[in-house]
């Protein structure tokens, strides 16, 4: 008989095979244990039963044994169920921590690299949890991991690979409310005066914070831009023009994307000037010099600028303002090459190009030929000049600051939760009223006026009426604007910036237009506070050509006073002889004093003695 081999290895009891063929099967035995002494333990335990045994029954020993051995399995799994739930629980939420963080770390860390979706982490422990090498030393990893355009803040690593996170901070600005017994909450606006004579434009007291206050209210984080989240600007090189309107500085979009920019979305791009060069200010027809530029940029707070093209108007200092602000806020006065040169030679302007608080930042290449069109660049397109402040505040050239700008934010933006705040018109609240005051003024081409209104009224445009409430006006007084650079107030200017730049350079024309588009689509609200209250904070004054004007002429030096009339007192000469004699004065004649009588017959006496000297005459 054959015998096949199983192929099994001989362990230390022989082959398998040579016991088969021996017929025996081994049986495995516990070696013998050798007798050994009762532990003294063992002995206190055979006491114990015994004393048990002594008082008690065998079945009341069971049942107390029984009793015991229960209560023991009940902790124990009590115990045990609890671990392993704690740590099923922790394996689920850090595989959770993992599913959702996948942190991309730069491919130059050693151990950190970029991780793809189809690979996984090869080791596990018992708990679940995963196990991650060594990280590198924390101050060599970036702070921000970013995914997208969100940003996750990775605050420490520890040494097991696990992930730290602070609790994030409030994400956005929700307003405050001023505490009770503060004197502005319940200001309220005075009555106008009485006096009938005075019928313009007046100020009207506004109640503001003290300035420590006011910046110790600004906000930590910006407010919330509803909708749009990432709003990205169109360059364009080779520019081709559309069927109308657009200009090579600020592209020539066509009406299908002007219609699309209103199609408010969470990332939208849009055409806001600038459309060639290679960044703001720097060959893209509004050209600023680099050191301009540098300093503009590391402006990250709170903004004043103001321009003058032309040299249209004086610059007028700012007035009250705190030494915080004059530190901390930027200062700015855009000017042409030839306001430049004037401000050059009536020696107001050195070498460091300031003037007071301004700092006087010269413009190049213009790209426009009038100088109120050139003004409406950085009034509109501050948030690209400065790409890093969070406010602005825009005053016109011929206006004078008089109050603190951390006061101004604080009443008209942040006090009222808002993004955007502009003054309306002190009289007229609708367009097309203000479309015919600018033509009776002659403020511009009265056909490119008309077109541009009977183009707003086929879009849908409507007389302002008390339906369009809690508007309260649809023409802005728009020579002082406060914004807060957020997405939605940054699209809002730039859309306003482009019907500048397509129609006319009137800007009232265009505001409502734009608000109105952007409002239907999103729950944004601009404030629009009284022309008053703008006169509070602002003076104006007038342009250089009417101070000029009005300047007083220059006192008379060794002036020569003429000799004084003769009288010629030749009596009875005729009407003929005194015209052609040497003295061209009429006679004096002697006016009887008139008593006090009936009006009616006076004003009849005078009338009869006028008549009579017109025939004498």
């Amino acid at each position: 008989m054959t015998t096949v081999s199983l192929g099994l290895r001989s362990g230390s009891y022989g082959s398998l095979q040579q016991q088969i063929q021996n017929g025996v099967l081994p049986i495995q035995t516990t070696p013998p244990v050798s007798a050994r002494k009762p532990s003294k333990m063992f002995k206190e335990r055979e006491r114990l039963f015994r004393w048990i045994y002594k008082f008690a029954g065998r079945k009341k020993v069971g049942m107390l044994f029984l009793c015991v051995v229960s209560a023991a399995i009940f902790v124990w799994v009590l115990y045990v169920g609890k671990g392993e739930e704690t740590q099923e629980g922790d394996r689920i939420e850090r595989i959770r921590l993992n599913d959702s963080l996948p942190l991309n770390y730069p491919e130059s860390s050693p151990t950190y690299g970029e991780q793809s979706n189809d690979k996984n982490i090869s080791s596990f422990q018992r708990t679940g949890t995963i196990e991650l090498p060594p990280p590198p030393d924390p101050e060599s990893l970036p702070t921000y991991a970013e995914q997208g355009n969100d940003k996750v803040i990775v605050s420490s690593l520890g040494r097991n690979g696990s992930i730290a996170l602070p609790p994030p901070p409030p994400a956005y600005f929700t307003g405050y409310i001023l505490p009770p017994g503060n004197p502005c909450e319940s200001f309220t606006l005075p009555p106008p005066p009485a006096d009938k004579k005075r019928t313009g434009p007046r100020p009207c007291p506004v109640c503001y914070l003290p300035v420590e206050e006011a910046i110790a209210l600004m906000p930590n984080a910006p407010s919330f831009s509803p909708v749009i989240k990432n709003l990205t600007y169109i360059h364009e090189e080779n520019l081709t023009r559309s069927e109308f309107g657009g200009s090579d500085f600020g592209g020539y979009p066509s009406l299908k994307h002007r219609n699309d920019s209103y199609d408010i979305r969470e990332s939208m791009s849009v055409h806001c000037g600038f459309v060639r060069g290679i960044k703001p200010g720097r060959q893209t027809g509004f050209d600023i010099d680099d050191p301009d530029l540098i300093e503009m940029e590391q402006c990250d707070g709170v903004v004043v600028a103001s321009a003058i093209f032309g040299a249209y108007d004086l610059i007028q200092q700012p007035k009250n303002i705190s030494e915080a602000a004059k530190k901390n806020v930027c200062f700015f006065m855009f000017v042409d090459e030839e306001t430049e040169a004037f401000l050059r030679n009536s020696n107001e302007l050195n070498s460091s190009k300031r003037i007071g608080l301004w700092k006087i930042a010269v413009v190049h290449n213009l790209p426009y030929t009038d100088p109120r069109r050139n003004g409406k660049v950085p009034k509109l397109l501050l948030h690209r000049l400065f790409p890093n402040a969070r406010y602005s505040l825009w005053i016109d050239g011929k206006l004078e600051l008089v109050v603190d700008p951390y006061q101004i934010l604080e009443r008209f933006l942040w006090r009222k939760n808002v993004s955007f705040a502009i003054s309306r018109h002190y009289r007229r609240f609708d367009v097309f009223q203000e479309a015919e005051a600018n033509k009776a003024a002659g403020k511009y081409d009265n056909a490119s006026i008309d077109f541009q209104v009977e183009f707003y009224v086929r879009e849908g445009l409507i007389p302002y009426s008390q339906a369009k409430l809690p508007i309260t006006s649809d023409v802005p007084e728009g020579c002082v604007i406060v914004r807060e650079h957020i997405p939605i107030s940054n699209l809002f200017t730039c859309l306003w910036f482009h019907e500048v730049d397509r129609f006319t350079s009137r800007d009232q024309i265009s505001f409502s237009t734009v608000r109105d588009k952007i409002m239907s689509k999103t729950n944004w609200s601009i404030n629009m506070f009284l022309d008053c209250e703008r006169r509070n904070f602002v003076v104006q004054g007038y342009h250089r050509d009417v101070l000029e004007h009005w300047a007083p002429p220059p006192p008379l030096v060794n002036a020569v006073h003429p000799p004084p009339p003769i009288i010629d007192e030749t009596p009875n000469k005729t009407s003929t002889e005194i015209l052609t004699g040497s003295s061209i004065r009429t006679p004096i004649r002697k006016i009887p004093v008139k008593r006090q009588k009936d009006r009616r017959s006076s004003s009849k006496r005078h009338r009869k003695v006028a008549a009579g000297s017109k025939d004498a005459s």
